[in-house]
Parts: C-alpha cells; sequence; structure tokens
C-alpha cells in the first residue's frame, strides 16, 4: 500500500471551533493515514467548542488539543477537497478542486445535547466522502 494519502481534504467553517473539528476529528480517526485532513475558519475562535470536544470524547475520538487556525489560500490549494460549513464567500475557489458545502446546525453557543446530533450528521457524511475518496483512489 502507498505511504501517499489518497485524499487531501480541508474542512473550513467561520469559527473552525465545532463543525470542522469534528470533522477533521471523525475523517482522522475513520481514515487514519489514507487522507491528509485539514481544518480552518475564515474567523477563528480562541478556543475548540467544548461541548464539541464532549461530545467527540463520547465516541473515543479526543479534539481536546486542537487550536483554531484562520483559512489561508495555501491551505485551500493544497487541498483536493474543500467542505465548508457555513463560510460562504469567505473561501477562495481554485480550479480542479472539489467543494462541497454541508449545511450543518451551528453548535457554536449549545450544550453538549445539542450537538451530538450535528456530530452524528457530521460523522455519517464523513463515512460517505471516505467512500467516495477510496473508489476514486482504486479507480
Amino acid at each position: 500500500m502507498s505511504s501517499t494519502p489518497a485524499a487531501s481534504v480541508l474542512f473550513v467553517c467561520v469559527h473552525n471551533a465545532g463543525r470542522s473539528q469534528m470533522a477533521a476529528g471523525f475523517l482522522t480517526h475513520l481514515a487514519g493515514d489514507r487522507v491528509d485532513v485539514r481544518s480552518a475558519g475564515s474567523l477563528p475562535a480562541d478556543e475548540v467548542n467544548p461541548a464539541a470536544v464532549e461530545a467527540m470524547k463520547e465516541l473515543g475520538i479526543d479534539i481536546a488539543g486542537q487550536k483554531p487556525k484562520v483559512l489561508t489560500t495555501e491551505a485551500v490549494q493544497a487541498s483536493d477537497y474543500v467542505i465548508t460549513m457555513g463560510c460562504g464567500d469567505a473561501c477562495p475557489i481554485f480550479p480542479g478542486k472539489q467543494y462541497l458545502d454541508w449545511q450543518l446546525e451551528d453548535p457554536a453557543g449549545q450544550g453538549v445535547e445539542a450537538v451530538r446530533p450535528i456530530r452524528d450528521e457530521i460523522r455519517t457524511r464523513i463515512e460517505v466522502l471516505i467512500s467516495e475518496i477510496d473508489a476514486k483512489h482504486e479507480g
């Protein structure tokens, strides 16, 4: 098996504190080193949403050590997939990238009970994404 990742994925949301961090955590956990994973935000928060950290910890995935990062043109250019989660036109567009916009509720300011369904929806979408990446890589 090749040591080169099958794809590079960038998750983007405004604060890079909830949805994009959970998505990056799931993709890293489920795909391992098969996929290069990044996340960023157009206006990054100071810390990852504690409710998102707790919701992910319930599934054995630790995102507590992650830090919100600012979205850069370089991160977009280095990614095969750019998945936005509510950042709208803040994301630069480059030819040859696959852009997906996932409409997900913003977990900001919500408790873990409200974050769980968002987390579960993200996991479902990540599983589909991994299948797509694997199919392209094998084909």
